[in-house]
């Protein structure tokens, strides 16, 4: 078993009576709450409103959870949102009690939890194995980090999952969630967003491709958006005179699932395949941004109508992260980046490539291979 100690130890640390695991069906949930309960609570008790009994339980949680103390961990919360403002009345009362839950995040869901429990939760997403947590890049990067899929025996039994896995989440899980959608619909739309990983989103483009509203297209992104399955990166718009892009750019969560949609089940498939770029492009965002830990506010590309670009700008107060993602062994020197040095007045760029390289292009610019830099213990000391 892969164990997820960090995990374990912002649980431990938090100070709110509530903390929440919120993030894609199948990332390790349910196996981060059964490893934490046996290490750390034994005693804790244990729901899930993916069974019929417990969910029968928590007609009446007020029944079920008003006498019990210490930690309480509920599975699959999202099936029960109309729950939010009872728990918050329920650790307001009871000060001996502690609730772990655990979710596929939605808007709704997020926003229901934060209206009812602001003050007395912490959120803690859960992702699909890191780089930060296995050493395999070559292997992550085909098969993704959802656990069945990477821990599969073959490649070709990874891909199977996958397979399962989206046309499961597609036919059964939206449902579940309260989303009446066609699964064909939805399928067709994933495959074409697909194709779209690493590109300034075109609402209108995929609209027409679909034959529905552009209002449509904008809802799909924002429920795979909510379900961790796709991040719209938000442009970073500077006070300068030149014309900047303004539309978020595209990319999948996991590169398992990116694969899968576009058919790419092995490494030579992956290493021919015209979207490499873009795969690892995504690939190397999602790993930096777990490392630094930094959430969704803080995260931005920059692009101006000229080229000149940058493909993760994170802004943490004052201080700008700046790394460029390039899937070659020996990147130059680009006038993208010496633009993007002076338009956005950057002390450092960090090219990021495959492998272990580390060396200066120039005083400012810096290339680091994605292994050496996750390993880094803060990555805040570059800059």
């Amino acid at each position: 078993m892969i164990s997820r100690k960090e995990v374990f130890q912002n649980i431990l640390k938090s100070r709110t009576p509530i903390v929440a695991l919120l993030g894609p069906g199948q990332c390790g949930k349910s196996t981060i709450a059964a490893e934490f309960r046996k290490k750390y609570q034994p005693k804790a008790k244990y729901f899930d409103l993916d069974d019929p009994d417990d969910e029968a339980a928590f007609a009446n949680p007020k029944l079920l959870l008003d006498h019990l103390s210490g930690w309480v961990i509920i599975d699959e919360v999202q099936r029960a949102p109309n729950l939010f403002p009872y728990l918050r009345r329920l650790v307001d009362k009871n000060k001996k009690i502690r609730l772990l839950l655990l979710g596929n995040a939605v808007p709704e869901l997020i926003q229901k939890s934060a209206e009812s429990l602001v003050g007395r939760i912490h959120y803690i997403e859960i992702t699909p194995f890191t780089l930060g947590e296995i050493a395999e890049t070559k292997k992550l990067l085909l098969r993704g980090g959802y656990p069945n899929s990477f821990l599969s025996r073959k490649d070709t039994d990874a891909n199977s999952w996958l397979k399962s896995y989206i046309k499961t989440y597609l036919e059964r899980d939206i449902a579940n969630l309260g989303f009446s959608l066609r699964p064909q619909l939805l399928r067709r739309f994933l495959v074409i967003l697909a194709d779209y990983s690493g590109q300034i989103f075109n609402a209108s483009e995929l609209a027409r491709n679909l034959g529905v509203s552009y209002k449509t297209v904008q809802s799909y992104v924002g429920l795979f958006e909510g379900c961790f399955m796709v991040r719209a990166l938000q442009p970073w718009l500077e006070n300068i005179s030149k014309r900047q892009v303004k539309s978020p750019k595209i990319y999948f969560r996991d590169s398992g699932l990116l694969n899968c949609l576009l058919d790419i089940s092995s490494h030579d498939e992956l290493l021919v395949s015209r979207k490499i770029s873009a795969i690892w492009e995504g690939f190397v965002i999602e790993q930096v941004i777990k490392k630094l830990n930094a959430n969704p506010q803080e995260c931005y590309f920059w692009s101006s109508q000229t080229g000149a670009e940058i493909d993760l700008l994170i802004m943490r107060g004052k201080k700008k992260f700046a790394f460029e993602v390039k899937y070659v062994s020996k990147p130059q020197i680009t006038k993208s980046m010496l633009s993007s040095l002076e338009s956005l007045r950057l002390k450092k760029l960090i090219v990021i490539v495959p492998g272990k390289a580390s060396h200066k292009l120039s005083k400012q610019i810096e290339v680091c291979g994605i292994e050496n830099l996750i390993k880094k213990k803060d990555l805040k000391k570059l800059f």
